[in-house]
């Protein structure tokens, strides 16, 4: 308008710019009622493979929609799906919910990390796979494992492998008063009683490299054609399993296998989330002071644990906290 007398204008000379929409905005997002329920198997860089209605014959490739954000979305979440869900080529879907999760197994890289990572989510439970030899056991980390089964809602199983090359007596007397199944395999017999313990059931498997996580998942399922490696010669297992992978098993049920790792954080665990999972002492721990970490004197010299009574229960329980606190490895 310039060279325009202002003061003669009036508001039809008034131009107002259009929105980038032309809707208005609104904060109600559509509820999806036609969603298809499905079972997270693969996460792999920023595509999520999904069993619709957990058939593994159904298998859909999703991206997760804008309205969720950067909610979290791992291997066996309970996701609902909308768009393409045929399974064809180059076709894709969008997850649009994700179901509130029954259990959820987490860790962090160290004691001291903030930055806590789903590992698996809705697994009924956890088999702690162990070597008995090649490389050596680690109690500190089967104890961390325990702790967050315990925290996480799942039921952990002691899985012992090469009991070929040691005997697993001395393990199975140390967890004997948890009440946690243990299961001993070697690798020149059937594994019965682990496809007993699977079946109808999702498991996840966690344990160091080179303890046999895929080999057993190999006998179970031999079409998974999962990656098995040697044990390197200093005795730490290699890396053969790069991602948690949900695989079908034949007659019911869904194990997951995990990657190989090399310490189990626990900085996002209290003690009495620990404490909790352990319905004779819960009562007894909430007279305790606040703060407390239930180890007793010195540590916790105020701890009403003491007033149950020692018993074996109590020695196992206060291992795992001390675990938990960074103080045995």
């Amino acid at each position: 308008m310039a060279g325009r007398d202002w003061r003669k204008l009036d508001e039809s000379d008034v131009r107002v710019r259009p929105g980038r929409g032309t809707r208005p905005r609104s904060k109600r997002r559509p509820e999806h009622t036609d969603a298809v329920r499905a079972l997270v198997t693969v996460v792999d860089r920023g595509r999520w493979t999904c069993a619709v209605e957990d058939d593994p014959s159904r298998v859909v490739t999703a991206m997760r929609a804008r309205e969720l954000g950067r909610t979290p979305v791992v291997v066996g979440d309970r996701v609902g799906l909308v768009g393409d869900v045929s399974g064809k080529p180059d076709t894709l879907a969008r997850i649009v919910r994700v179901e509130e999760r029954t259990s959820v197994l987490r860790r962090t890289a160290d004691d001291t990390d903030p930055y806590e990572r789903i590992v698996v989510a809705n697994a009924e439970q956890l088999l702690i796979v162990t070597a008995l030899a090649d490389p050596p056991p680690r109690t500190g980390f089967i104890d961390r494992c325990l702790v967050a089964c315990f925290a996480g809602g799942l039921r952990p199983v002691l899985c012992l492998t090469k009991s070929d090359l040691a005997s697993p007596d001395e393990l199975i007397e140390r967890y004997a008063d948890l009440d946690v199944p243990t299961l001993v395999t070697r690798f020149d017999e059937d594994s019965l009683p682990l496809a007993d313990t699977l079946h109808g059931r999702v498991s996840a498997l966690v344990g160091h490299s080179g303890v046999g996580k895929s080999t057993l998942v190999n006998r179970l399922l031999p079409d998974a054609a999962l990656a098995t490696g040697e044990v390197s010669a200093v005795g730490k297992g290699r890396h053969t399993s790069v991602a948690a992978i949900a695989l079908p098993l034949p007659d019911g049920g869904w194990v997951i296998d995990t990657p190989g790792v090399r310490s189990f954080g626990l900085a996002h665990i209290t003690a009495d989330d620990i404490v909790s999972a352990f319905a004779e002492f819960a009562e007894a721990a909430e007279e305790c002071p606040p703060g407390c970490g239930h180890l007793g004197a010195p540590e916790d010299p105020d701890c009403m644990l003491d007033e149950v009574g020692e018993n074996k229960r109590l020695q196992s329980l206060r291992r795992l906290l001390t675990s938990r606190a960074g103080l045995e490895t």
